[in-house]
């Protein structure tokens, strides 16, 4: 029986496979009420066959969290917890809350002008504001607090309750000795500082039962400087299972302002396991592994290896709700991975909005997104296949339509390659294949022609219904002097007869940033890159990994002792080239969003590429690019290659003709406006919708 599927206990509530979707903030509460939006969020992922859904993380008391946080803090938010509860339990999956109080991560702007709480008045560095520092009456209030939620939590229904130990949030931040500069009994001492979230559990166990599941949801590592690392966390495992009697543990990884990757596609998948496994060695509950475990293979591999006990998989499953049941029925070649772009989940959340995924479209909008089948079929014509056009014959096909899906390459997925170019953002590619795959299970409804270029005359002769243009965009040259200049040069070239000859040819060194990334063109030692947007950050790094140590290469290296991890850790960074990248605005990489652009910043100082600001290219040369600094001074910088990452711009083209036409058509993706993978997946699907 494959390991993923066989049942395990927590406590004794029997929860049917190994896969555990862990709380998430969605920010769709409504006053710290469950919407319905929440309702059927959650219902689709039940459907989809997870074992046991945590959902939150719901407050405790009115500072804990905000309003668009479910609530579990008043007697009024239990039947909005009933109807969340019954609807995950109906659709075949266990229940669960997660509690948490977020601390000194809370933002007086979501209480009222109200100062957030914490051990310490020790200011995070994500919010810059000074905690208040509670009192002792104050923090067994707060454990009260914590009691009186599960309570809540039990009688609505739920089949467990978890309590978020870890993040950087209050307990954590009384565990760690950089947030707890107390001197009472809640601080100095490991034992005093482990007191706050060891009376939580007691006192929830006293007001749930005995045989109610407690999970604790902890950091295997805070990755914080003077924070706790694996050791101190190590103990406070082995205390949560000896001195409250917890459940099992899910292992969580970092504190938000922590400066080591946890969520982003750089991250290896399942990277983080190594946590559960040392915890999952000392400890006799269940462990469940949690971050970057977006495959059943991975998962199920770490169940085997005995790594944890059960897999944790949230975005995942926002992804693909239904990643289980294909896994449980064979079908693991239809999964949509997450790719880690966190675009639509996390970023979202920094603008207040709701949950949405770029992998998934229908993801927080289950119930207006739903699939109708259409009482009027038509013949759609799809004009390119990248993210938007695959996306759009997809939806197409499943209300009914008959789609042909024209591609002007030999390849559909257009330019998610260009985004999985780059180190760690392989995921991309992979997401590409499984549109492919997804379009190709609709074979019935789609016909695919591929190398095929649509004019007028082939709109005229297949005489579609509508026509969506998704034709996407070509990258723009700037009228930079010497930008088309080429130069004469000998190079040996192959005759008729085989033999080499010194032939005269000619050659630039100016380049554009997509052939780089595609490895259409060499670059040589000194490379400037013209633009420092997304493409040109991108870029800059798929170039600085050049001549890097690959992971297999140190880890043979590591294991062998043939150099110190120091030597290796810099033969992973230094690549063979010096890189500067020139931008003429005051940051780059202004299209990420917040949850990439922080790494992408923190891996271009750690390369060593050069990044010089509001800049701007004056001329290129055969050898240099002249520049104006931000001083107003022309700098003359030598290089070999020169990279022209400074945009793109609409291929939309073929909509002015075919507006003569009379057919009803839509432009979407960059073809209408130049945006992000995510614009062009969602326009896709809400066009097809609306045919």
């Amino acid at each position: 029986m494959d390991p993923l599927f066989q049942p395990i206990n927590i406590n004794f509530l029997a929860v049917k496979n190994r896969i555990f979707m862990p709380a998430m903030h969605l920010g769709m509460a409504d006053n710290f009420q469950v919407t319905d939006q929440i309702v059927d969020f959650y219902a689709e992922r039940a459907k989809g066959g997870a074992g046991m859904i945590s959902v939150g993380y719901a407050t405790v008391d009115e500072l804990s969290g905000n309003s668009l946080n479910i609530g579990a803090h008043k007697d009024e938010f239990i039947d909005g917890l009933s109807r969340l509860a019954n609807v995950i339990k109906e659709n075949g999956a266990r229940a669960c809350v997660q509690l948490n109080h977020a601390g000194r991560y809370n933002m007086s702007f979501f209480l009222n002008g109200e100062k957030p709480v914490a051990p310490s008045p020790i200011p995070s560095n994500l919010t810059r504001e000074v905690p208040r520092e509670l009192s002792q009456d104050g923090i067994k209030k707060i454990v009260k607090n914590f009691a009186d939620a599960a309570l809540r939590v039990k009688k609505a229904g739920f089949d467990a309750v978890e309590v978020l130990s870890g993040t950087g949030y209050l307990i954590s931040e009384f565990l760690s000795p950089l947030t707890n500069h107390r001197t009472d009994e809640y601080g100095g001492s490991f034992e005093n500082r482990i007191r706050f979230g060891i009376e939580i559990m007691n006192a929830i166990r006293e007001a749930v039962g005995e045989e109610y599941p407690i999970i604790v949801r902890m950091n295997g590592n805070d990755f914080m400087k003077k924070g706790q690392g694996r050791e101190e966390l190590l103990k406070y495992a082995a205390a949560l299972e000896e001195e409250a009697g917890v459940d099992a543990l899910c292992i969580n990884v970092g504190w938000h302002e922590a400066r080591v990757p946890q969520i982003t596609a750089s991250v290896p998948r399942g990277a983080f396991g190594y946590l559960a496994r040392g915890i999952k060695e000392i400890v006799n509950i269940p462990v469940i592994a949690s971050h970057r475990i977006n495959d059943p293979k991975v998962a199920r591999q770490m169940v085997l290896d005995g790594i944890c006990d059960m897999v944790a998989m949230g975005r995942s499953l926002i992804a693909d709700p239904y990643l289980p049941e294909k896994t449980r029925a064979g079908k693991e070649e239809e999964i949509i991975h997450c790719i880690a772009c966190a675009q639509g989940c996390f970023d979202n959340l920094f603008k207040l909005k709701h949950v949405e995924c770029l992998c998934n479209p229908m993801a927080g909008h289950e119930k207006a997104r739903a699939i109708v089948k259409s009482d009027n079929p038509k013949k759609v014509m799809v004009i390119g296949g990248g993210a938007a056009g695959m996306n759009a014959a997809i939806t197409l096909a499943d209300r009914g339509h008959k789609v042909q899906l024209y591609e002007k390459s030999d390849k559909l997925g257009g330019q998610l390659y260009l985004a999985a170019a780059p180190p760690g953002r392989e995921e991309f590619a992979e997401f590409a294949q499984n549109l492919v795959t997804q379009v190709k299970l609709r074979k019935e409804n789609i016909d695919i022609y591929m190398n095929r270029s649509v004019d007028i005359d082939l709109i005229k002769r297949e005489k579609p219904d509508h026509i969506i243009v998704s034709t996407g965009a070509t990258p723009v040259t700037p009228p930079i002097k010497g930008v088309d200049k080429t130069y004469t040069e000998q190079a040996y070239l192959p005759g008729s007869d085989g033999l080499c000859y010194l032939t005269l040819v000619e050659t630039s060194n100016v380049v554009q940033a997509w052939d780089v990334l595609q490895n259409k063109v060499y670059t040589g030692e000194n490379v400037v890159i013209v633009g420092g947007g997304a493409v040109g950050v991108e870029t800059a790094l798929f170039l600085a990994e050049k001549g890097t140590l690959s992971g297999e290469a140190i880890k043979f290296l590591l294991v062998n002792n043939a150099e110190s991890p120091e030597v290796l850790r810099q033969m992973a960074i230094k690549g063979t080239k010096h890189i500067t990248i020139i931008e003429m605005l005051d940051k780059v990489g202004k299209e990420f969003g917040k949850s990439t652009r922080w790494g992408m910043l923190q891996d271009l100082e750690r390369v060593g590429i050069e990044v010089k600001l509001k800049s701007r290219a004056l001329e290129i040369k055969r050898d240099s690019i002249v520049i104006e600094t931000a001083d107003g001074v022309e700098e003359e910088i030598e290089a070999d290659s020169i990279v022209i990452a400074t945009g793109s711009v609409s291929d939309n083209k073929l909509a002015a003709e075919i507006e003569n036409l009379n057919i009803p058509f839509n432009v979407i993706g960059d073809a209408k406006n130049i945006g992000m993978a995510f614009d062009a997946v969602h326009q896709g699907v809400v066009a097809a919708l609306n045919i």
